[in-house]
């Protein structure tokens, strides 16, 4: 039926529709799906299960279908900005974070992870940033590195930072796209690199959040004279407090 998801894991099977039928697919390794489900959600998602047909709630599908969508835009349109390595990264951590909250919601609220201190979630999240502080990074490998479940994870930072994780590492990366064009030469160095080599794909939309962050456009910034960020973007509360300044 329109908006199920089919896990494909038979080795046959077969298959009745009727016309008009649309579908796509993705595709991922069992490990690594088992990896990041249990990084998103803290707990085995489909193990000794029977059901391979899933109807997630219609807001979840709804943002799985227009993600899938726009990927295939930017394959027939520029296909050659699916060939930037942190694109594709940005891009698959996306699909299979929203695929995996897809299924995730024919869960019952009570698997979720409970009882862990969120002051030590913070601690681990924000030792991982400081190893890691010149690197777009993205929600499901974080989730495994610090060995804590998207929920947890989401309900620390709301506590502590006003806002879930996605929100604070796209204001990362966007601070981090900042930075690089600050200290880039505008002979050498173009928006578009900078902003793809992090992540940020769909320019136009970029483009207008960068402005709303920082009050001028990116090619503007990459015009100014060169400067020294002082403010180090590795630490929750930095960037939190940088976001209300602005």
């Amino acid at each position: 039926m329109p908006g199920d998801i089919i896990d494909n894991t038979l080795e046959a099977e077969h298959r009745r529709c009727g016309p008009g039928l649309d579908y796509g697919a993705m595709s991922i390794p069992t490990d690594e799906f088992d990896t990041a489900v249990q990084a998103i959600i803290g707990c085995e998602l489909m193990e000794n299960s029977e059901r391979h047909i899933f109807r997630p709630h219609p807001g979840s599908m709804s943002r799985l279908l227009n993600l899938h969508r726009a990927v295939g835009w930017l394959a027939y349109d520029t296909p050659e900005i699916l060939q930037l390595p942190e694109v594709l990264r940005a891009l698959e951590n996306e699909f299979v974070h929203v695929m995996v909250r897809c299924l995730a919601d024919t869960l019952d609220e009570k698997t979720s992870t409970r009882g862990r201190c969120h002051n030590a979630v913070i601690a681990r999240f924000e030792e991982f940033l400081e190893a890691n502080p010149d690197r777009p990074l993205y929600l499901t490998e974080i989730c495994a590195a610090i060995g804590v479940a998207e929920r947890t994870l989401r309900a620390s930072c709301e506590e502590h930072l006003g806002m879930g994780p996605i929100r604070f590492l796209t204001l990362r990366r966007m601070h981090l796209v900042h930075r690089a064009l600050l200290s880039a030469a505008p002979s050498t160095s173009t928006v578009t690199r900078i902003a793809t080599d992090h992540g940020f794909c769909e320019l136009g939309r970029f483009a207008v959040a960068y402005r709303a962050a920082f009050g001028e456009s990116p090619s503007e910034t990459l015009k100014r004279p060169t400067e020294q960020i002082a403010i180090r973007l590795n630490r929750p509360s930095s960037l939190v407090a940088a976001e209300a300044n602005a």
